[in-house]
């Protein structure tokens, strides 16, 4: 026998649904997506799915250009692809096709904390996420603590560990590679 609730407590309790929560507001798949790829703020999520939502409208209308701008759609559907292509949303370029299925979870994947996990660097994405907080990682010469970073392809391969950090020592020590005149620095 459950008690009945007080006037405060149905006040609070209006706009819930505990039966269906699904649908008083929260959205299952955002909620995947911010645990699935440790996502820290909702708003990247958000504004994740309007860039491949604009991306996906963009290639649609290219694709739906008439025959007499064949050339123009022709050179802005490889300049879309070759963009695409260098920030690693999309695998080839041969077609609009891979642009109209793009989703925000190709975002999601390009994410710092992720290619750490890709590279080997981190066991698993909250791992890497922390390394990327304590500004243990790199890329290029400048020190990144945000995880929401979006890494290029052609940054991709500059990623690395700081050279003061306690991990890249533990990692040259257990590749027994560490140069003591090196960390002295």
């Amino acid at each position: 026998m459950v008690r009945k609730l007080k006037y405060h407590e149905q006040k609070l309790l209006r706009r819930l649904d505990l039966v269906n929560w699904e649908a008083s507001g929260g959205n299952l798949a955002e909620v995947r997506a911010l645990r699935r790829y440790r996502l820290g703020r909702r708003e990247d999520y958000v504004q994740y799915k309007a860039l491949a939502r604009a991306v996906r409208t963009l290639a649609r209308r290219l694709r739906d250009l008439g025959p007499a701008s064949a050339a123009f759609r022709a050179r802005c559907a490889a300049a879309l692809l070759e963009k695409l292509h260098g920030l690693g949303l999309v695998n080839s370029r041969q077609s609009l096709a891979v642009c109209e299925s793009l989703s925000a979870a190709a975002f999601c994947r390009r994410r710092l904390p992720c290619l750490l996990v890709k590279l080997r660097m981190a066991q698993n994405l909250r791992h890497a996420v922390t390394f990327v907080e304590q500004g243990h990682v790199r890329v290029g010469p400048e020190v990144v603590t945000d995880p929401a970073l979006l890494v290029p392809r052609a940054v991709e391969d500059f990623i690395t560990w700081v050279d003061a950090s306690r991990l890249r020592q533990k990692v040259l020590d257990y590749n027994q590679e560490r140069d003591d005149f090196d960390l002295a620095a």
